[in-house]
């Protein structure tokens, strides 16, 4: 399997189970945020399979951190948190798959000789990397939403 291949693979795994936790969270919150990652590993997909090809357009910068602040203020609303610890190993397991991600991308950037190529799986690391920040930001949440919600550092999210 090539480079390629073996990306949009990778994306499209995580694509299904970004899916599959947002139709496990009764938190509309949480399935805003767990759909918006979904869609992010969809753009990657894209952008791999455009890469096959061509050269592809240039990757501009995600919003999905700031966006995610967002929903957390409006969770922070509402109030109302209700979670399961088994969630968390879930979340934890999305984790491992982005620094897997991660790893791949940095790994074939070396790999490549196209200095464009180079840069396009440097900047999906990147990404990969904000993924795992913010799945890092939800098992604190989960773990102890009222304390997580008091402690303004998460703002933080639209600084990373």
């Amino acid at each position: 399997m090539n480079i390629f291949s073996s990306a949009m693979q990778m994306e499209t795994e995580s694509q299904k189970y970004y899916r599959n936790l947002a139709g496990q969270t009764e938190n509309k919150g949480l399935k805003t945020i767990f759909n918006m990652l979904a869609d992010e590993e969809a753009k990657h997909y894209r952008i791999i399979e455009e890469m096959k090809t061509t050269v592809p357009e240039k990757i501009s910068d995600s919003s999905l951190l700031p966006d995610a602040a967002v929903v957390f203020k409006q969770m922070a609303d509402g109030k109302s948190f209700d979670f399961g610890d088994e969630q968390i190993e879930l979340y934890q397991k999305a984790q491992d798959i982005e620094t897997k991600s991660r790893s791949f991308y940095l790994q074939k950037a070396d790999e490549v000789e196209d200095d464009y190529q180079k840069g396009i799986f440097r900047k999906l690391a990147k990404e990969e990397e904000k993924h795992h920040f913010l799945l890092q930001n939800i098992i604190d949440f989960v773990s102890r939403p009222k304390t997580w919600l008091e402690d303004a550092e998460w703002y933080h999210l639209e600084e990373y």
